[in-house]
């Protein structure tokens, strides 16, 4: 035995904190510009995948690949927050993260944002580059010198265990999605991809670079993003604007365990808060800093989550929520309609509005006292969301006004400026404003085996003159 093998710990005690043993701490081929740069490329790779799956959100019209996009996004940002902490503990002033580390990464990314069809995205993105990425994870983690670097070993170990999760989900949608006629071309594009990575030396620039990367396959389109929301077949009659479910929680004459309902509705609505927020944060784009995407991608991804809430409620109740017209002139008409400026200044009107006693108290008050549990839990910690939301525009939008009262004008007068459509939607056959409610309120009535109250069966209140605040228009 040489003499590190005959290395001993105290009574064989794991030595070196649990990192590693003493031969594999004794290696030295490793350093800190290493570690710097394989994070940068990964940090590059992840900063466009955020990015792009935000932009593909208000265009895409199925709601699971909506929220998961939303999800998606948020863990990329959360991991390129990761990155960026452990780079500026390095010795790298100024970091250079911004820079664009590779041209062939580029293009490579610059061919998933351009793709316009959606099975063909979902296999670009979750069959080859975030497992490329994973892939660059695991090589780092097993790269890097367990003592010395022992912050990027843990972090890659977490990013590896993440992204194996977020490749799984991804690769169910597209077994879910993917139809024989277009296997032959999906598996054409993933070689593609597949070889434009080779050509760039991987994800993290650990193989050897290529001089002819392949040619693009999207070479004169434009990222693939709209404004305008698309909704799937499920969204019934998406324009009709005919039930105020404000007017009626706020009602004291009805009852709490009604007003769940619209609860659960208003939820499951929350969907166009994301619509909206995926073109602010594209929108603007580098003209705020890292940390305003990173905090306002949190808030999307909790805004996916509670219309998941509204979602999860009809379920728990055996209502099929695609009996009942979920609106989204909301983000329809403020994507088409506002500056993202004025999309913000909107949002955070809403969200600090939403403080007072009389806001997300009062709906986690309602569910409190309706009997139904899962209300009180999803309310609870929608209200615990809504007070960080508050908090976020309070750091990023509110600073560029001279006081919050100046700020909550801008808001409001921005959410006045916006046309409703109410009645052009009806003239042009979009819709007739149904009164959904009465068919809502008696399939609950019948699932809880009790007779519908007529006055509560009566309501009938429109968004026609007033906004979701019960303001006038």
């Amino acid at each position: 035995m040489t003499g590190i093998e005959q290395y001993k710990s105290y009574r064989d005690l794991p030595s070196l904190a649990g990192l590693c043993g003493m031969p594999q701490a004794i290696k030295s081929d490793w350093s800190l510009d290493e570690s710097v740069t394989r994070l940068k490329r990964i940090h590059y790779v992840l900063r466009r995948i955020h990015e792009t799956l935000l932009a593909r959100i208000p265009g895409e019209p199925i709601y699971e690949l909506k929220t998961l996009y939303s999800h998606h996004a948020y863990l990329c940002a959360e991991q390129v927050t990761s990155i960026r902490r452990r780079v500026s503990e390095m010795r790298e002033p100024p970091l250079g993260l911004d820079k664009v580390p590779d041209s062939g990464l580029e293009s490579t990314l610059n061919e998933i944002s351009r793709c316009p069809e959606t099975v063909q995205f979902l296999a670009g993105v979750y069959s080859v580059v975030l497992p490329e990425c994973r892939a660059a994870c695991e090589r780092l983690r097993a790269d890097a010198h367990p003592v010395a670097d022992a912050p990027t070993v843990r972090m890659s170990k977490l990013m590896t265990y993440e992204l194996t999760e977020i490749c799984q989900t991804g690769g169910q949608c597209i077994d879910c999605l993917l139809s024989d006629e277009h296997k032959q071309m999906v598996c054409e594009w993933s070689q593609h991809l597949h070889a434009n990575l080779k050509a760039s030396g991987s994800i993290d620039g650990t193989t050897p670079h290529q001089d002819c990367p392949p040619e693009a396959w999207y070479p004169d389109e434009k990222k693939s993003y709209q404004h305008e929301p698309e909704r799937d077949e499920r969204f019934r009659d998406p324009y009709n604007a005919g039930v105020n479910p404000e007017a009626f929680l706020y009602n004291e004459q009805y009852a709490a365990a009604d007003k769940t309902l619209m609860i659960y509705y208003k939820r499951l609505r929350e969907l166009d808060v994301p619509e909206v927020m995926a073109t602010i944060l594209t929108d603007l784009g580098d003209a705020e800093p890292w940390e305003f995407h990173m905090e306002m991608s949190r808030q999307l991804w909790d805004e996916a989550r509670h219309a998941m809430m509204g979602e999860v409620g009809f379920a728990a109740q055996n209502i099929d929520w695609t009996e009942i017209p979920i609106n989204f002139t909301w983000s329809k008409n403020l994507n088409t309609q506002l500056t993202p400026r004025e999309r913000h200044g909107v949002l955070f009107f809403i969200e600090q509005s939403l403080m007072p006693k009389s806001g997300k108290r009062y709906e986690w008050e309602v569910a409190a006292h309706s009997g139904d549990p899962l209300a009180k839990l999803f309310q609870d910690f929608d209200w615990a969301d809504e007070v960080l939301h508050a908090q976020i525009g309070r750091r990023w939008y509110v600073p560029r006004y001279k006081s919050l009262k100046e700020a909550m004008a801008y808001g409001d007068k921005c959410w006045s400026q916006v046309l409703s459509n109410w009645q052009q939607y009806k003239d042009a056959g979009l819709t007739e404003h149904r009164n959904w409610w009465p068919d809502l309120y008696s399939k609950s009535c019948k699932q809880r085996g009790i007779a519908p109250d007529p006055h509560t069966l009566a309501f009938n209140e429109t968004y026609e003159q007033q906004r979701a605040d019960l303001e006038t228009l």
